[in-house]
């Protein structure tokens, strides 16, 4: 029994031992776990930096004697506040690795850094040094950061201030080919309210006031309702042009109304070039996710529509803005500075004054018209009717007069010569321009046609082309121009045939974008681009079908007759250069359809013969598009057209369009308007 005993006792001593000697181990590779380098805490530190987690940084990696000087709201809080006021992005730190003797046995160590990143004023670079200290928490070493400010923005210490300054850009203005401005800055009346100043019925007096500003009274109480106001303040209401002194007059003399002379943008030609230019207006949260990376603040002002949108990023010009530290002691450092940059001026090949005069010849009617140079390809007006005044956005529209713009029956806000309209008889010398270059006909060949109206078979059902003018004679391509004869062009577009006159169609730039900077929508010959039957092959021939043509293209598709067979590229900035954009057709062809343009003017039978003024030898083509349901339909509407322009002085060529003209005159309705910018 003792000798078990004996044995058992060993055992028991030999497994304490044994446990003994591995908690021993234990304890030592406990003891011996690796404190991370400096390197590795400032690598890590860097990356959380780099991703903002401030307030990770704060927490995990700042020094004790960091914590006690600056609170987590001097540090984290405020890294977060000006990383987003500063749009700061891009952050670089850069430095050399310690060698292992610069931190051994060491409680403190400093590494040189570069830091540099991009704000909204330009790109902040600078050294700098991250001192680090060896501490233990929760019975661990570690390195940790002695944070300063001056890691946040260069120089920034402890209660210093930092500021942002800004100056706006000065908005470039766009001119006219005679330097006459089209959207300028300019001065415009602030018709304004101080609150304490109104007295005795100030209801009445507020709608008064309403009536005369075109506003509600209720839209002047919203305003006088805002939070900032206060008995003593301004309160804008209305900005009116400096032209409509009367009105000031009669708004400032109700008690309590007063007016400020104050900077806006200002349109001197208002609705009658109110498509082209546009107008501007506070940026959308829509519009800022696509500009933001473009410069674009919460606070800019954009291009909305027209020249002011196409040319916007050179109009606006860059604001100037700087990053100043001010010190306790008053001075102040600058981190970063962006220096304004004013926009530049655009000066385009309109004529302002030309402008206005076409407007002033459509006003009354729905309808689009284009002024060019024909022997340059410089656009010189670009008119669409009716229209709104962009002076209007500026001093504030009310929603009332907005929504009356919108449900006008005759569509004031949609800009019209940027669309497309079946061209109508205006097409017929293009298509005999086809013809005769492809050698379908001739100029002297002859159509025997009677009556007024034609099938090519009985394939075509109840289908019929009709015209006007029941010529039964032999009839050539001028006096089928002359009189406008459908017939005689659906003819010749079937003898032409469908692939031969897309083909010549394309030849004039149907079918693809016009090479102009304002965008335009593109003619067409036919949804398809093909045509799906002979009836709309024939109809095609005469501007009927499914062609649609922009008035721009219209006008830039009769250059071929004045510029042997070439036709131009149009051009909106002043100073391009004058390119051919197509070789429509062969110089002898375009010169035989320049004689028969004449003649459609000349020719007392010509449907254009009130054209036919003195001291000018105008030639062009009128057209009627009509716009039916059906060959049946008796309700349809009529577009009418006149292209036009003087052979003795080639420097204009206008191509007209106005809506709704039946029993209104017709084509000859436009031919009377037109036919007075030659006088």
């Amino acid at each position: 029994m003792e000798t078990c005993r004996c044995q058992g006792g060993d055992f028991l001593r030999k497994y304490v031992f044994i446990i003994g000697l591995l908690l021993g181990v234990l304890a030592a590779l406990a003891g011996c776990e690796k404190t991370p380098t400096p390197n590795e805490r400032l690598a890590d530190y860097v990356k959380a930096w780099k991703q903002e987690k401030f307030a990770e940084m704060y927490q995990s990696y700042l020094s004790a004697s960091a914590k006690k000087t600056y609170a987590k709201k001097d540090m984290a809080d405020r890294y977060k506040k000006v990383y987003g006021d500063l749009n700061v992005s891009d952050l670089n730190v850069s430095y050399q690795s310690l060698d292992k003797d610069a931190y051994k046995n060491k409680e403190k160590v400093t590494v040189p850094v570069k830091i540099s990143f991009q704000t909204s004023a330009g790109k902040v670079a600078y050294k700098d040094k991250v001192a680090l200290v060896k501490e233990k928490r929760d019975k661990k070493e570690n390195w940790y950061v002695n944070w300063k400010p001056d890691l946040i923005l260069p120089h920034l210490a402890k209660g210093d201030t930092i500021k942002v300054s800004d100056q706006n850009a000065v908005r470039g203005e766009i001119l006219d080919r005679n330097g006459k401005a089209l959207a300028k800055n300019g001065s415009v009346y602030q018709i304004g309210v101080i609150p304490e100043q109104l007295k005795g019925d100030k209801q009445a007096d507020m709608q008064k006031a309403a009536d005369l500003l075109g506003m509600s009274a209720d839209e002047i109480k919203q305003k006088l309702d805002e939070d900032w106001v206060q008995p003593h303040l301004f309160v804008p209401l209305k900005k009116v042009p400096m032209e409509k002194k009367d009105l000031v007059k009669k708004v400032t003399s109700i008690q309590g109304f007063s007016s400020q002379t104050v900077g806006a943008r200002v349109y001197p030609y208002g609705k009658a070039a109110a498509h082209l230019t546009g107008y501007i207006g506070a940026i959308t949260g829509e519009e800022l996710k696509k500009l933001q990376k473009k410069g674009y603040t919460a606070e800019s002002v954009v291009g909305k529509r027209g020249l002011e949108q196409l040319y916007d990023q050179k109009l606006r010009g860059q604001a100037g803005e700087k990053i100043y530290i001010e010190k306790q002691d008053g001075s102040t450092y600058t981190v970063a500075e962006q220096k304004v940059k004013n926009g530049e001026n655009i000066k385009v090949t309109i004529d302002a004054e030309l402008q206005q005069k076409i407007f002033n010849q459509m006003k009354g009617d729905a309808g689009t018209a284009a002024a060019i140079h024909p022997k340059t390809g410089d656009v010189l007006a670009l008119v669409s009717t009716p229209a709104f005044d962009p002076n209007d956005f500026i001093s504030g529209m009310s929603s009332s007069t907005y929504t009356k713009l919108e449900k006008d029956p005759d569509k004031p806000l949609i800009n019209r010569f940027a669309l497309t309209y079946a061209p109508g008889s205006t097409i017929k010398p293009v298509t005999a321009a086809i013809a005769l270059d492809t050698g379908t006909t001739t100029a002297a060949a002859t159509k025997i046609i009677t009556g007024t109206s034609w099938q090519k078979s009985a394939d075509w059902g109840s289908y019929k082309v009709t015209r006007v003018h029941a010529n039964n004679s032999p009839e050539n391509m001028e006096k089928a121009l002359v009189l406008s004869d459908n017939i005689f062009f659906a003819q010749t577009a079937l003898d032409i045939g469908a692939d031969k006159f897309a083909k010549g169609l394309k030849g004039f730039g149907f079918g693809e974008d016009i090479p102009f900077a304002y965008p335009l929508k593109a003619s067409q010959i036919s949804s398809t681009g093909k045509f799906s039957s002979d009836i709309q092959l024939a109809d095609t021939g005469y501007g009927q079908g499914q062609m649609q043509m922009n008035i721009l293209h219209l006008a830039i598709s009769y250059t071929p007759f004045l510029n042997s067979g070439d036709e131009l590229k149009p051009n909106l900035l002043a100073g391009e250069k004058t390119k051919v954009w197509k070789h429509a057709a062969s110089s002898k062809t375009t010169g035989e359809i320049s004689g028969m343009l004449r003649q459609v003017v000349a020719d007392p039978s010509g449907t254009a013969h009130a054209a036919n003024i003195s001291g000018a030898q105008l030639a062009g083509k009128t057209g009627t598009a009509e716009l039916k349901k059906s060959q049946k339909d008796q309700n349809g509407k009529e577009n009418g057209f006149f292209v036009v322009y003087d052979e003795k002085s080639p420097n204009m060529l206008v191509a007209m369009l106005i809506e709704n003209v039946k029993h209104r005159g017709g084509s000859g309705l436009v031919v009377n308007k037109a036919v007075n910018l030659f006088r």
